[in-house]
């Protein structure tokens, strides 16, 4: 069809584009937003109606919208609670002079607070944390590499880690203490190992601390009651999952919440005083990365036009055709992920595999799980992790390919491998009815 070949034509120049953003000296941001809208007027051209592509446009607006507005909800908190330097009550307990050990509880805590939170609101607060902790160098972008491939990894075990996974247990697909049962210690793995590969690494090695990280901020002092808008701040993002539970509200509606009280709060507290106008949140809007959010905004209406072409559809039935072992599709699916918006993927996956074909928590939805959440680490643009950091500390496409991409492959196989393991499974073929089972809906 001559309109999706031209899609695919206009998504892979934009996306080089972006991939050389540095060589061609244009901003990813405009790219993205040009490709997006691009593909969409393709899309109107190409469509039965103008009346379905509009249709499709809103649906699309509203899931993107959805996560625009929780990453400036989570940013701006972040943001206000850095001014406040309330992370100086976690960087204090940060008292190692040995980068391995660094990198790996770095690690570790990424991991861990992925899990409560989310892997793109634990990958702002973490980058965050190591701009303050390490000067800039090669160490602290690898640093950065590790917060990506741990927050995907800490993302991927639990119901509200990750935007993938969430979908898969609102649409009943997995069940939260099944997957974090089944999904830990894969997930674990995922990031040991890329950890113990990089402590081999010159950038770690070569490294040297002179001074504890924490001393890095000795003149700057925590803002008055920053105790307190440290603890409200946490509490409104470790809150998010609960508010949603109780309210059956999306996800955003609780972060926008939490930026309501602390906006009330600051003004409530620098009430008069001139001189912290820096610490409110009119100031934290001035400060946030705008051009990131607009770049992820672009990506996702992008790959939004894709699926509603029926572009992504057809990846799932060559996948369907060409490969039988559902485990084998489910590690492609990842890889792929990498390249392609892991939300897209999943939405088509659960759209060509239903429950009668796969029940709630079978072994296919749980790899399916791990692999789109995981796989986005191999590609920095694979995940809104890695966009996130990509944004935050200005790395490039290639710099990421170089540096973490191998480790982050290494982690998501060895991760594979435990899940099989562990399960102790046998090669499992696709069901016979698989191909009587409708896809994606025509558009």
């Amino acid at each position: 069809m001559i309109q999706n070949m031209i899609m695919e034509l206009l998504f892979t120049i934009g996306y080089v584009v972006i991939i050389f953003e540095e060589s061609f000296s244009i901003n990813k941001s405009g790219i993205g937003l040009l490709m997006a809208v691009s593909l969409w007027v393709v899309r109107s051209f190409g469509a039965p109606s103008l009346v379905i592509v509009v249709l499709e446009l809103q649906h699309a607006t509203i899931e993107a919208s959805q996560i625009v507005f929780y990453l400036l909800g989570a940013m701006i908190i972040v943001e206000i609670v850095d001014a406040h330097q309330g992370f100086r009550l976690i960087t204090d307990y940060i008292t190692t002079r040995k980068p391995i050990l660094l990198l790996r509880m770095v690690g570790f805590v990424t991991f861990f607070l992925s899990s409560v939170l989310d892997n793109l609101t634990t990958t702002i607060v973490m980058v965050s944390l190591l701009k303050k902790l390490v000067p800039p160098s090669e160490y602290r972008k690898l640093l950065g590499g590790v917060v990506v491939i741990a927050a995907n990894a800490g993302g991927a075990w639990t119901p509200t880690g990750d935007v993938t996974t969430t979908m898969l247990w609102i649409h009943g697909h997995i069940s939260s203490f099944s997957i974090m049962k089944n999904l830990i210690l894969p997930s674990a793995v995922s990031i040991i190992f890329p950890l113990a590969l990089m402590s081999l690494t010159s950038e770690v090695n070569g490294m040297r601390l002179s001074t504890p990280p924490r001393l890095l901020l000795a003149s700057e002092q925590i803002a008055p009651r920053g105790k307190l808008v440290f603890g409200v701040g946490f509490g409104a993002l470790i809150l998010v999952p609960m508010f949603k539970s109780l309210t059956g509200l999306p996800p955003y509606m609780g972060i926008l919440l939490g930026v309501g009280v602390l906006w009330i709060l600051t003004d409530a507290i620098h009430y008069g005083d001139l001189e912290r106008q820096n610490l409110k949140v009119p100031h934290a809007l001035s400060q946030i990365d705008i051009q990131g959010v607009l770049f992820f905004l672009g990506i996702l209406l992008s790959i939004s036009s894709l699926e509603a072409a029926g572009i992504l559809r057809e990846i799932a039935n060559y996948l369907d055709a060409h490969i039988s072992n559902v485990e084998l599709i489910a590690s492609v699916i990842g890889v792929v992920s990498a390249i392609v918006d892991n939300v897209p993927l999943v939405a088509a996956t659960t759209s060509m595999y239903d429950l009668s074909t796969f029940p709630q928590d079978s072994r296919f939805w749980q790899l399916i799980a791990f692999c789109a959440g995981t796989g986005g680490s191999i590609l920095i643009t694979g995940s809104a992790a890695g966009v996130a950091f990509m944004g935050m500390e200005k790395v490039d496409f290639f710099w990421y390919f170089r540096k973490v991409s191998g480790f982050a492959f290494v982690g998501y196989a060895a991760g594979i491998a435990t899940y099989i393991a562990v399960q102790g499974l046998l090669p499992l073929q696709l069901p016979t009815t698989v191909s009587h089972i409708p896809l994606l809906a025509d558009s």
